[in-house]
């Protein structure tokens, strides 16, 4: 026996003991002693009697390849990590969910400790979140209203962990804000706007972005359809109404994502990553969402599905006055994109 054979038996049967030891309390998981356990058994017998593989070279018609043996052994390793990757990464999005649930839990307490917070309540409620906005808020907020037609508005600043005076502008101007103990980006902060607005019974909810981009004037049509009983879900299309034009690059990425969240949902879109949107919060509040970053076409995609009433109508978008945005390059924020809308449709 040669001597690699010998260390492959000593350190599998460690491996196997180890094992044990290490799963057999508090650290006790069926799947991981399992796997930790199979994987070291299986090294061992192949270190005992490298034939115990031959199955595999001929399962894979190897037989003639002067390597046949290490091959169809490298192929099921492969394999094996593949599946393990597979597990570890629903692992690690069931810990993510789980977290996402503590964050907002820890939120809503904070909420609830505030005072007249159920005054700030109305039965239509802007939620905006907010990452290092204070400039663009000390613009925006001053132009919102206080009411549309018979229905009293208020607003609600989610504070994303802001390093400047985010919350302090917010509270300044009479809103109802709240701040998340860490960054969570625009779909984790939204999420947790949705829990409040479900938990106070609020009947209509709009999100806009806190970068002075969205009018506060294009509120009312975007209820409008909500109130006639005509939708659900409304969202505000630049590409309907006007927008100062971005970059030909993003002009073709909004395109784009556009016309593939159409097929992939079967309702024609044309600004499939706006922001601003409104929605009854009786149906938002079915809706699992999970993603932190573009979470527009997230919600899109699990409202269809859902068969939620989806509508476009024309809004007015303006450049960012104050501060940079938070997009990133426009490839790299293509390719986040991409991914947000295969995982949310395959979800």
């Amino acid at each position: 026996m040669s001597n690699l054979r010998l260390i492959g038996l000593v350190l599998d049967s460690a491996g196997m003991v180890l094992s044990f030891f290490y799963f057999r309390g508090k650290n006790w998981h069926k799947i991981n002693f399992l796997l930790s356990f199979v994987i070291c058994l299986s090294v061992f017998l192949v270190s005992l009697n490298p034939e115990f593989v031959n199955f595999l070279q001929r399962f894979l018609s190897f037989e003639r390849s002067e390597f046949g043996r290490l091959l169809g052994l490298l192929v099921f390793s492969v394999l094996l990590l593949f599946f393990i990757v597979l597990y570890i990464k629903s692992r690690h999005d069931d810990l993510r969910y789980q977290f996402d649930l503590l964050v907002r839990g820890i939120g809503l307490e904070k909420v609830a400790e505030l005072k007249n917070v159920e005054d700030k309540i109305k039965p239509l409620m802007v939620i905006i979140p907010a990452y290092d906005e204070a400039e663009n808020l000390e613009i925006l907020l001053p132009k919102m209203p206080r009411s549309i037609g018979n229905l009293d508005l208020g607003v609600m600043v989610i504070d994303d962990g802001s390093d400047d005076d985010t919350l302090q502008v917010a509270q300044k101007h009479g809103c109802l804000a709240v701040r998340n103990i860490i960054n969570r980006g625009q779909g984790g902060s939204s999420r947790l706007g949705y829990d409040l607005l479900a938990k106070f019974n609020v009947r209509i909810g709009v999100t806009m972005d806190a970068d002075n981009q969205h009018r506060p004037e294009d509120i009312e049509p975007m209820i409008y359809p909500i109130l006639q009983d005509e939708a659900d879900l409304v969202i505000g299309s630049r590409i309907l109404g006007r927008h100062e034009k971005a970059s030909g690059i993003r002009q073709m990425g909004i395109h784009f994502f556009s016309w593939l969240v159409s097929v992939a949902t079967g309702v024609k879109l044309t600004d499939c990553s706006s922001g601003f949107k409104a929605f009854r919060m009786d149906k938002m509040k079915l809706l699992q969402l999970k993603e932190e970053q573009f979470q527009a076409a997230e919600v899109l995609l699990v409202a269809v599905k859902k068969r939620l009433r989806v509508m476009e109508v024309p809004i007015e978008i303006k450049i960012r006055e104050k501060g940079e945005s938070k997009k990133g390059a426009n490839l790299i924020y293509g390719i986040m994109f991409l991914k947000t809308i295969i995982k949310s449709w395959w979800r």
